[in-house]
């Protein structure tokens, strides 16, 4: 984008690029966002957070399915700000080699940075780690789409998009099927 560099974004200028919302949104502050590149941002924890009364009564803790969306809306941030994909929809394709080191519990700040690797015809790939206190605590590396833009690339037939769906597998956003033909997004 031009060396545009965004900064101190809040939780109400964050979801004009993405489409989280509560109570599945989990970003408080988009630190530094570097369209196309990178992001940094982070989440507190409070003891007042829907989850915690549930994981565990003993012995709170962020559970971690929270902690991998949490890294992968600051990783959106990295693309979403892009202006041609600002406010665009988004699936998970995949999350590989999550890792999970450190309990994070209430009362902690997650600080996040996330860095795309590639973005091409929709497809974004990258990775982004979690740090608690300067520690390592979680980390993961992740494909997300943006069907949107995906679409574009789906061959026509005279000029018109033949009718296509896209092939789910395990919860997962795996290709598109299109007039009878699977196109499988590469891993």
């Amino acid at each position: 984008m031009n060396g545009i560099i965004l900064q101190n974004l809040d939780a109400y200028e964050i979801q004009q690029y993405q489409q989280n919302r509560y109570p599945c949104f989990f970003v408080d502050i988009i630190e530094e966002a570097v369209p196309g590149k990178s992001a940094r941002g982070y989440k507190n924890f409070t003891f007042n957070e829907w989850f915690f009364p549930a994981h565990f009564t003993d012995e709170p803790n962020v559970p971690g399915f929270i902690q991998i969306e949490t890294l992968t809306q600051v990783f959106l941030m990295t693309f979403l700000t892009l202006p041609e994909n600002k406010g665009k929809k988004t699936d998970f394709i995949s999350i590989k080699n999550a890792r999970f080191r450190k309990k994070i519990v209430p009362g902690n700040r997650l600080d996040i940075e996330a860095s795309l690797d590639s973005f091409r015809h929709g497809l974004a790939r990258g990775h982004a780690e979690g740090y608690v206190n300067g520690e390592p605590a979680c980390s993961l590396e992740l494909e997300v789409a943006v069907p949107d833009v995906m679409t574009k690339f789906i061959p026509r037939s005279g000029g018109v998009i033949p009718p296509y769906k896209f092939i789910v597998e395990s919860g997962l956003s795996v290709g598109v099927l299109v007039a009878g033909k699977e196109i499988r997004y590469a891993a």
